[in-house]
């Protein structure tokens, strides 16, 4: 007998543990007024252990999908690290790049065939691929550090002409460098018509300076607001970014540097001194010093700290800040420093923001998705529309900003479960086969898949408790997904 929406919204909501509802009202009404943000109003973390394997997944990528924790398992975690670290070594499945292929000229990254589309159709086209590959990829450890600097870097895509230039820039600036050196990286985004244009530098010219750009730089990209520049440092970035700008006729969209917008005159930036008529090397000797900061360096490691652990203990964020400055920032050696560190594993749970919600629900129930509007729909709904983020410093981190974004979160479980996301599809009954086979029931199957624990783990029976004997498996795995365990990673 299979459960109504309206029964089935009680049993989710019991299965987080939120209060009893009177009379079964709607998840909607209960929750109209969203608590405060604060921890305490955050569901619990995980309260049973989660395998070694599965806690990697779930900070080196977007969750394991059936089979990952077992492959991990066999080959090592070290060794899995080292192969996520080539990515280009690591062949994608054929239907991934056929979807990708479907999208067509949408993902071209060469502007000047981009701007006869509409921006609005390719937002969603790059949003659909970023989502195909967050969900498909083999190269998962790359997909993670495109989400970590996109972030970074970040870019609205409905300023100006970002809805072109954000394709050509997640092509040149973030993919192409996510796992290279950071300077590299940084002088890719300086020179991206998509950064130039969201944060002014078009208009930063010799006589009127706009700090925009220059100021984001320094506090965002490189030293960080405490990383030892002052007002004026800004006003002689900007100055030696004057003419950084794009083309904006032949080659649309290609990085321009006009000459006759520049100051030529000597600048000191951090106590450098830049001598007069550098011209377009005067930004990039500002790139030179910044990145080589020992406040970058510090930021950097301290950033990817707290994106792959949660936390950032001082020994291992001054010993990746050691080696960003050894290495000249070779971006993959902090990653691997941070991944292979015992902190992986013992370092606090990770409240999940609502893409990585979404991906890794989709991945651990092996779901059929096109990534498209169904998909997206729910993002929106949950605050999170892929470069939809108006402001510089990108989607925010802490637990307290998503708090609004737990009833949709549960709304998205109870629609994928009982297949009501345009083009997508739970695979639910084969899976709960296999688990038979394997001798489990279905209550086990979906939660060692979504949890990442053995399916007789004594952690994992408070949950399985919950479930009526009468609830069929599309109930059960939406509870799943919608239990406190399964909003951290």
């Amino acid at each position: 007998m299979s459960l109504t929406r309206r029964k089935l919204l009680c049993v989710g909501a019991a299965a987080l543990g939120a209060a009893a509802l009177t009379g079964c009202e709607s998840l909607e009404n209960h929750f109209a007024k969203p608590p405060p943000p604060g921890v305490d109003a955050l569901p619990p973390g995980p309260s049973g252990k989660v395998s070694e394997a599965a806690r990697l997944l779930n900070r080196a990528a977007f969750g394991p999908r059936p089979g990952d924790i077992a492959y991990v398992e066999r080959i090592g975690a070290a060794a899995y690290l080292e192969e996520q670290l080539k990515p280009d070594s690591i062949e994608e499945p054929k239907f991934l790049q056929w979807r990708l292929r479907s999208l067509g000229d949408s993902l071209n990254p060469d502007p000047g065939l981009l701007f006869d589309e509409d921006d609005k159709r390719l937002v969603a086209a790059l949003r659909q691929a970023t989502t195909l590959r967050a969900v498909y990829s083999k190269r998962q450890l790359q997909e993670r550090m495109v989400e970590f600097w996109s972030d970074h870097f970040n870019i609205y895509a409905f300023k100006n002409e970002g809805a072109q230039l954000k394709i050509v820039d997640d092509h040149e600036t973030i993919r192409k460098h996510g796992l290279g050196r950071f300077r590299d990286l940084l002088g890719a985004s300086a020179r991206s018509a998509a950064m130039l244009g969201y944060l002014d530098n078009g208009v930063n010219k010799r006589g009127a300076p706009n700090e925009n750009y220059a100021r984001e730089l320094m506090e965002l990209h490189t030293l960080g607001v405490n990383g030892g520049y002052t007002q004026r440092d800004v006003l002689e970035v900007a100055r030696c970014l004057t003419g950084w700008t794009s083309q904006k006729h032949w080659r649309r969209g290609a990085f321009l540097f006009d000459s006759d917008a520049h100051d030529n005159g000597a600048k000191t930036v951090l106590g450098n001194l830049i001598p007069a008529h550098g011209g377009v090397h005067d930004g990039d000797r500002v790139l030179d010093i910044v990145a080589a900061h020992p406040a970058t360096a510090h930021r950097i490691s301290r950033k990817l700290c707290l994106y792959f652990l949660g936390e950032a203990p001082e020994t291992l964020t001054a010993s990746m800040a050691k080696t960003f400055q050894e290495t000249d920032g070779d971006i993959k050696s902090l990653v691997r420093l941070v991944l292979n560190s015992s902190e992986v594993q013992s370092s606090a749970f990770i409240f999940k923001r609502p893409f990585d919600y979404a991906v890794s629900a989709l991945r651990a129930f092996d779901v059929d998705t096109d990534g498209g509007a169904g998909v997206q729909e729910h993002l929106e709904k949950m605050g999170q529309s892929l470069f939809g983020w108006p402001m510089p410093n990108g989607y925010p981190t802490q637990e307290g900003a998503w708090l609004g974004g737990l009833p949709p979160r549960w709304n998205f479980a109870l629609d994928l479960t009982q297949g009501r996301v345009q083009n997508t599809k739970a695979p639910l009954d084969a899976l709960i086969e296999r688990g038979i086979a394997e001798g489990l029931n279905a209550a086990q199957t979906l939660s060692s898949l979504a949890l990442g624990r053995a399916a007789h783990d004594p952690e994992t029976s408070p949950l399985l408790a919950r479930f009526p004997k009468t609830m069929d498996a599309r109930a059960q795995a939406a509870c799943v997904l919608m239990s406190p365990d399964f909003q951290w990673r």
